[in-house]
C-alpha cells in the first residue's frame, strides 16, 4: 500500500543514482564509517578509559529520544505516514531528534520510505533482501544490501513525486537543508552538559565517543535491521504483498519498529504493537502526546481488522 501524496503525480518516481552517488557516499563516510571507527576505539580503550556513569546515562537517554521519539514517532509515523497530527512545537522537537539520529535529511528519508512502501520487496524497493537467486552466498549478499549496502549507491526517490507535502513544509525543509549542522549540535550539546558536571578533556572525548560515535553506530544497526532482519526472519501475522515480518526479539531497542508485519498491514496506523504484549515505545509516546492535547487525529486500525489470522506462508 502506498502512502504517496497525490500532489506528486506527474513527476518521475526516481532520479538516477549517478547524480547523487557522491553525496550518498559522503553521508556513509561521515555518519556511518567515522562513527564505526570511533566505536571501535571506544571499546578498545574500555579497560583503561571506561565511560562515566553520567556518560552511560546520557547514552541511554539519547537512544529512545533519537531512535524512538525522533525516528519512529517523528520521521516514520508522523512525517511519512501522517498517522497523527501534532502541534508545531512537537513537530519541531520530533524533527530535531530525528535529524540527530543521523539517518539522513527528513525530506530524503521520507521519500525513500514512501518508495519502499510503494514497491515493497518488488522491483524498485531501495532496500529489499528478497532475491530469486539461489544459494547461501546470494542470500547473504541480498541481506547485506538491505541492511546497509544500498546506501552507498541507489536511485534517489524523487521528492517532487513522493514528498510534495514535505517540500511545502518550511520547518521540515529547514531541517533538511541544515541536516549536518543540526547533527553537529546533537553531538556537542550532550558533551557540553557532561562537561558542566565534570569539566575535563577526558569528559569531552569520552562523551563524543559514547554519546556520539557509539550511539550513532548502535542505533543505526537496529534501524537498519528493520529493512533487513524484519524482511528476512520472524513471523507473519497478516497477509501482505511483501515479506515483512514481526521480530519480537528487537522490539525494545527499536522502540516498537520491529512489529514490521503489523506496520505493513496497516501502514498509516500510529500503533505498531497491535497486541497488549507487543511493546511499542513509539505508541506510548503518541498516546502521551494525545493525552496532553499535543497530538490528534491519531489513526489506528479498527478492532475487527486487528484480529487477523496468522499467515501460513
Amino acid at each position: 500500500m502506498s502512502t504517496v501524496n497525490a500532489d506528486g503525480h506527474g513527476f518521475e518516481k526516481t532520479l538516477p543514482a549517478r547524480r547523487f552517488v557522491r553525496y550518498q557516499r559522503q553521508h556513509v563516510l561521515l555518519v556511518n564509517v567515522l562513527p564505526l571507527i570511533g566505536t571501535l576505539i571506544a571499546f578498545a580503550l574500555l579497560p583503561w578509559y571506561p565511560p562515566t556513569p553520567a556518560t552511560l546515562i546520557a547514552l541511554v537517554v539519547l537512544w529512545p529520544l533519537t531512535l524512538g521519539v525522533g525516528g519512529s514517532v517523528g520521521f516514520h509515523r508522523c512525517f511519512t505516514h501522517r498517522s497523527f497530527e501534532c502541534a508545531r512545537p512537537v513537530k519541531l522537537i520530533l524533527a530535531i531528534f530525528g535529524t540527530i539520529g543521523g539517518q539522513g535529511p527528513v525530506a530524503s528519508w521520507v521519500a525513500t520510505h514512501r518508495r519502499h512502501h510503494d514497491c515493497s520487496d518488488d522491483v524498485g524497493d531501495p532496500h529489499s533482501p528478497v532475491t530469486e537467486a539461489q544459494g547461501g552466498l546470494a542470500k547473504l549478499r541480498a541481506f547485506w544490501h538491505s541492511h546497509c549496502g544500498w546506501m552507498v549507491e541507489h536511485d534517489m526517490p524523487n521528492p517532487l513525486f513522493y514528498t510534495p507535502d514535505i517540500l511545502k513544509d518550511s520547518d521540515l525543509m529547514w531541517f533538511s537543508r541544515h541536516y549536518y549542522r543540526v547533527m553537529l549540535v546533537g553531538l556537542f550539546v550532550p558533551v557540553a552538559l557532561l562537561v558542566a558536571f565534570d569539566p575535563s578533556w577526558q569528559t569531552v572525548w569520552l562523551g563524543l565517543l559514547w554519546t556520539g560515535a557509539v550511539r550513532l553506530t548502535l542505533t543505526s544497526q537496529f534501524i537498519w535491521a528493520i529493512n533487513s532482519v524484519c524482511h528476512f526472519v520472524g513471523y507473519r501475522r497478516y497477509h501482505t504483498s511483501d515479506e515483512s515480518r514481526n521480530v519480537a526479539l528487537i522490539c525494545v531497542p527499536t522502540c516498537g519498529e520491529s512489529w514490521h508485519n503489523n506496520h505493513h498491514a496497516f501502514p498509516t496506523s500510529a500503533r505498531f504493537g497491535l497486541r497488549w504484549w507487543q511493546f511499542d515505545f513509539g505508541w506510548l509516546v503518541i498516546r502521551l502526546l494525545q493525552f496532553c492535547g499535543l497530538a490528534w487525529n491519531v489513526k489506528v486500525p479498527a478492532a475487527d481488522k486487528i484480529v487477523g489470522g496468522p499467515d501460513a506462508s
